[in-house]
This record gives C-alpha cells, sequence and structure tokens, in this order.
C-alpha cells in the first residue's frame, strides 16, 4: 500500500520558517516527479512546487519563488518543503504528491497529473 505520510507543520509567526517532510513508503518514487500542493480555507487546492525524478529541476508558484525551496532524498524516499519568510495568506493544509509517470524531464504543476496524494499537515501563520 503505497503510502505519502506529510509532517512538519504547525503555527508560525509571519516571517517565520518551517520544514515540511513527506516520507513515501510502500514503493520507491526515485525515478517520479514530486509536488507540494495546498489549501487554504474555502479555497481551492492550488500548486505550491514541484521536483523532477533527479531532483535537477525544480518550478515554484509565483507567489513563493524566492521564499520556498523543493528538495529531495532518494535514498530516504523523501521530499521537503523549505517555507522561509512565511506569510499569513501561506495558512493551508500542505499536500505532497507523487507522479505515476517515471522520468519525466519537466516536473508537472497540475493536481491532474500527480496519482498519489499525502493526507496534509497544516501550516498556519500568525500576522
Amino acid at each position: 500500500q503505497v503510502q505519502l505520510v506529510e509532517s512538519g507543520g504547525g503555527l508560525v509567526q509571519a516571517g517565520g520558517s518551517l520544514r515540511l517532510s513527506c516520507a513515501a513508503s510502500g514503493r520507491s518514487f526515485s525515478r517520479n516527479s514530486m509536488g507540494w500542493f495546498r489549501q487554504g480555507p474555502e479555497k481551492e487546492r492550488e500548486f505550491v512546487a514541484t521536483i523532477t525524478w533527479s531532483g535537477s529541476s525544480t518550478g515554484y508558484a509565483d507567489s513563493v519563488k524566492g521564499r520556498f525551496t523543493i528538495s529531495r532524498d532518494n535514498a530516504k524516499n523523501t521530499v521537503y518543503l523549505q517555507m522561509n519568510s512565511l506569510k499569513p495568506e501561506g495558512t493551508a493544509v500542505y499536500y505532497c504528491a507523487a507522479d505515476r509517470v517515471a522520468f519525466r524531464v519537466v516536473a508537472p504543476r497540475t493536481p491532474r497529473e500527480f496519482d498519489y496524494w499525502g493526507q496534509g499537515t497544516q501550516v498556519t501563520v500568525s500576522s
């Protein structure tokens, strides 16, 4: 059974930092792109960051570019999201996702391109 388990969420003041982790189990995703999405209160799920299987290519939403960094450790089957300079509008449930397709050159950015999802971790940024 494939599982993606996020951790590292919590309450932080505006300007602070958090590091999210997503540990995969049940199969290896070392050949697959992985991504982070978020869903705020009464909002649709939105793209945050994505990374190719090798980590050589990443992509970010304009709203987080320069503040967030996605990375991965294939040996640990884990992807990370370092979030700096957090803003109150970043309050959301953050979801990790994995792509079924192997060896993509360009990492996907839309929810429909990801096949496996975690349960999410809450991030609350206070002003």
